[in-house]
């Protein structure tokens, strides 16, 4: 068996940090080539490692697991820096790697004119090197500690424009809905340490099977079921579901590189890489994988119906996400992990590919990003128009590309499961096919297609970037190269990798060490491994099936409406107003967060402050011992007159006092 080196494996986190530093503390220093020289240099060294690593573990069957450095041991508990390297960890190595790498290569192209160029690639590097120390590590404190870096530099970025109120209001509202489920998470992981005394993976998952026999403290809940809740919180929050959803498409505030940044590999798949990991704890608990099934069916079938109505390119694709966050979360409460898995792999590329192309797409139209008022760009943009296809048939799933083969699994292990809540599951998967297709290709066909809306159109009075455009020119153009080429690279594994690798990672070995599954409680993949009888097969039985019958509805809808009679979406719209008013205020969410929630909070905090803090601690404690003192002061003083006399009284009293007690104490 290959060796991994603890010092190559070190390089991988290190390299885009160094870049990091770089292009933060030395900027001005370096200027704006030297910023983007040393990140994307930092994150190809990344890439180029992590690539090495994934082919000794694939083909060479390497594995590691290692204390780095030791930071401090505590009751026994030792609290390291360490790395566990299986077959998740070196696709995860490799999918963010690759794309940060183009989202950097991206970033010259579309960030050329913003002042605060070196800043935002510091930005982007650190936030790679904080998810690489998330997926390599090896124990939960090294886990938190990257949980909470890309919490903390997806704030810097969302509001990167920090000018702009709502980028100010949007960071905000990502950051305090990240941290509560930031609290189940750490809850989770303190129930851990509390009954295993470890933070250790390995020695956490070997100590599961005692777990599943407690219950928790005064209750008759099963202990291992409140942590595997408490650790899905967390991902809840980072993984954007329902109800800690309503933070992502407020992020698009943000420039375009984070939303696929963010949105595709890294800090929104943190979460369905926790409970991929955590696996041999959640395996024991089916109380937790029916309450992560209900929560991913809500959120992939709810989320979809939002795209339908939006006007912003960004956020269609943003609304995207949160519905194929909760496919994954789906098959994860399916206890189908490598599907869970695979399919993170699989979006990561399409989506990042669709993010870039939105962000060509807004370039070309001189930073709008309404797509009602494209229309044709197919002639103008044709390497974005291309790109843009292949990753809209990838998304809804077609035969061959890349989606098709991790979403039509998701969609029969859900069907396979014998869990109660996957009947609701696998409708709402099942329904979300048709949602996902229509709404993808209605932006598709409403940009690239139709008749040209952009020759009159008014421009936004301010770009992104703070500039304004030239009134006089209103004609669509293709982005540079340095813009397309990550496109071009992107749509290659978006067509292909699922066809390449779902051999190996859902029927093979490549994962067998880093997920577990019991397949007598849970036959969803057994029944998977069953029916699988090659990509090839696979691809051809999917043309026969109700998802690519569906998706193929979605396509067609979506074309009569806007293409040939779009008098028929108005016409709905105008028939549907409170059905209407509900998908356009995102079924009242964001009024419930603020107007219930957050007043809610507010008014505890004002009583706490009022109440505690003024009434009981300043009031009673502080002001109120003083005004005690003051007044036994002023009690005494009274009996310090200065004549002997008084005093001599004092003293007689005092005597015939004890003189009294000691005669009935004693008599």
């Amino acid at each position: 068996m290959t060796e991994l080196s603890a010092t190559t494996l070190l390089a991988v986190p290190l390299a885009p940090l160094a870049g990091a530093i770089i292009a933060g503390l030395f900027g001005k220093t370096v200027g704006r080539r030297g910023a983007h020289f040393f990140t994307i240099l930092g994150v190809f060294i990344a890439f180029v490692l992590s690539a090495m690593t994934l082919k000794a573990v694939a083909v060479d069957g390497a594995r590691f697991n290692q204390t780095i450095y030791e930071w401090m041991v505590v009751g026994g508990v030792r609290m390291e820096v360490g790395f566990m390297i299986d077959g998740l960890t070196a696709m995860m190595m490799c999918v963010v790697t690759f794309v940060s790498l183009m989202v950097h290569l991206y970033t010259v192209g579309y960030m050329a004119d913003d002042p605060g160029y070196q800043r935002f690639f510091s930005y982007i590097s650190l936030f790679t090197f904080s998810m690489l120390m998330l997926v390599m590590s090896n124990n939960m404190l090294q886990l938190f500690f990257g949980w909470e870096a890309v919490g903390l530099v997806s704030y810097l970025l969302i509001g990167f424009w920090y000018k702009k109120p709502t980028a100010i209001f949007a960071n905000m509202k990502a950051f305090l809905v990240n941290r509560v489920g930031d609290f189940g998470f750490i809850l989770g992981i303190g129930l851990l340490l509390a009954y295993t005394g470890t933070l250790n993976y390995t020695e956490v998952f070997a100590k599961a099977p005692t777990l599943a026999t407690l219950t928790f403290p005064g209750q008759d809940w099963m202990l291992i079921t409140v942590i595997c809740v408490c650790l899905f919180i967390g991902a809840m929050g980072k993984s954007a579901q329902f109800p800690l959803h309503v933070w992502l498409p407020d992020s698009m505030e943000g420039p375009t590189p984070i939303s696929a940044l963010i949105h595709a590999a890294t800090m929104v798949t943190a979460g369905i890489f926790m409970v991929a990991r955590m696996s041999p704890l959640f395996e024991m608990s089916d109380a937790a994988l029916n309450f992560i099934l209900v929560i991913g069916s809500i959120t992939a079938l709810f989320m979809g119906f939002l795209g339908i109505i939006q006007n912003d390119i960004k956020r269609v694709v943003a609304y995207s996400t949160l519905s194929q966050l909760g496919y994954m979360t789906v098959a994860l409460g399916a206890s189908a992990y490598s599907v869970a898995v695979f399919h993170l792999m699989t979006h990561a590329f399409f989506k990042a590919l669709l993010f870039l192309a939105a962000g060509s797409v807004i370039i070309g139209m001189h930073h709008d990003q309404d797509i009602r008022n494209m229309g044709g760009l197919r002639k103008y943009m044709p390497i974005t128009w291309i790109t843009s296809l292949l990753g809209s048939l990838a998304l809804i799933g077609t035969p061959l590309f890349s989606g098709f083969y991790s979403k039509d699994s998701i969609i029969e292990a859900v069907g396979a499961s014998n869990l109660p809540a996957a009947g609701f599951a696998h409708f709402a998967v099942l329904a979300g096919v048709f949602v996902t297709a229509f709404y993808s290709f209605r932006m598709y066909f409403l940009v690239f297609h139709g008749k040209e809306h952009f020759h009159h159109k008014p421009f936004p009075p301010e770009d992104d970037h703070g500039h304004h455009d030239d009134p006089g020119d209103h004609t669509p153009h293709e982005s540079p190269w340095v813009v397309t080429a990550p496109l071009l690279l992107l749509a290659i594994p978006s067509v292909v990798i699922g066809f390449l690798t779902i051999q190996p990672m859902l029927f093979g070995d490549f994962l067998k060490d880093a997920i577990t599954v019991d397949a007598a409680r849970h036959p969803a993949m057994a029944e998977l491994a069953h029916v699988f009888h090659g990509a090839l097969g696979m691809a051809a039985h999917g043309l026969q099936t109700p998802p690519f019958w569906l998706a193929l509805a979605g396509v067609v809808v979506a074309w009569w409406f806007y293409m040939k009679q779009p008098s028929i979406p108005a016409a709905i719209k105008a028939r549907s107003g409170l059905l209407m008013r509900v998908l356009e205020n995102k079924y009242y969410m964001d009024w419930i967060n603020e107007n219930i929630i957050a007043a809610g909070a507010r008014l505890l905090g004002r009583g706490l402050w009022k109440g505690g803090d003024v009434g009981l601690i300043d009031g009673l404690a502080v002001n109120g011992s003083a005004r005690a003192v003051g007044l036994f002061a002023t009690l005494t003083r009274f009996f310090q007159s200065g004549y002997l006399y008084h005093y001599a009284l004092v003293m007689i009293v005092g005597v015939l006092a004890l003189m009294t007690w000691f005669i009935f104490k004693y008599r």
